[in-house]
């Protein structure tokens, strides 16, 4: 997806911060829309799609985790956290709750414009798709590779844009490990410990999804010294 095509969602309570994000996301060729809270932003997602939301998380009313958890029961749009605490425990408390990513205040406009982009590009463009689909069985799932779509029987599971990037990741190479450098490398994001962690809460995310029981997972494993592996049927 290109930006020209993004129109991206802007929830911050602070009127000032939520102008400037949403001029520059503009200069920047996005299509913009702002709302002041979870409320308002609730409204605006009744009568509109969006491609990504940026959501501050200290927001009076719902915060932006409590509003991402809740959009995660029925939607799959990527979000971005913006969040003025910098401890690890509060980024991954955001990323536990259904985030695509999470930026620290202050932040770099740069940085901001770097890491939408990188999630954009994680989302599958359906024009892409050129070849009869392909699939993988996981038990009672099946994962629709070229759509990236992942069913239980009739019922589709929703997958956020980061789940979605790891199954296809996987799906290159099943019954292969993938290291989480790697994984990290892929996802297109900075390497450290810290990124490492937070593909380790994507991946327990992800087991909620896929298997029977997430704590002893059968078909995304954790190799030792490896990383972790796709084990389809």
């Amino acid at each position: 997806m290109s930006q020209n095509d993004a129109h991206l969602l802007i929830v911050d309570d602070d009127e000032r911060i939520r102008k400037l994000i949403q001029q520059f996301l503009s200069r920047n060729g996005f299509w913009t829309t702002s709302a002041r809270d979870a409320d308002h932003a609730r409204r605006l997602l009744e009568g509109l799609d969006f491609d990504l939301i940026v959501m501050d998380v200290m927001m009076p009313g719902d915060d932006g985790i409590t509003f991402t958890r809740e959009l995660r029961q029925t939607r799959d749009t990527p979000i971005l956290l913006l969040t003025a605490k910098g401890e690890s425990s509060d980024r991954i408390s955001g990323l536990e709750a259904g985030a695509d990513d999470y930026l620290p205040k202050p932040f770099e406009p740069k940085e901001l414009l770097l890491r939408i982009n990188a999630i954009l590009r994680r989302v599958p463009n359906s024009e892409d798709v050129v070849e009869a689909p392909k699939s993988l069985t996981l038990g009672d799932i099946r994962y629709d590779i070229e759509r990236g779509e992942m069913w239980r029987n009739e019922e589709l599971i929703r997958l956020t844009a980061t789940e979605v990037a790891l199954m296809k990741i996987f799906s290159i190479n099943p019954g292969e490990p993938v290291s989480r450098a790697k994984l990290v490398e892929d996802l297109g994001r900075d390497r450290g410990q810290a990124q490492e962690r937070a593909v380790d809460v994507q991946i327990t995310r992800l087991r909620r999804k896929i298997e029977a029981d997430p704590k002893q997972p059968r078909y995304l494993q954790t190799v030792r010294g490896s990383g972790y592996m796709l084990a389809p049927d």
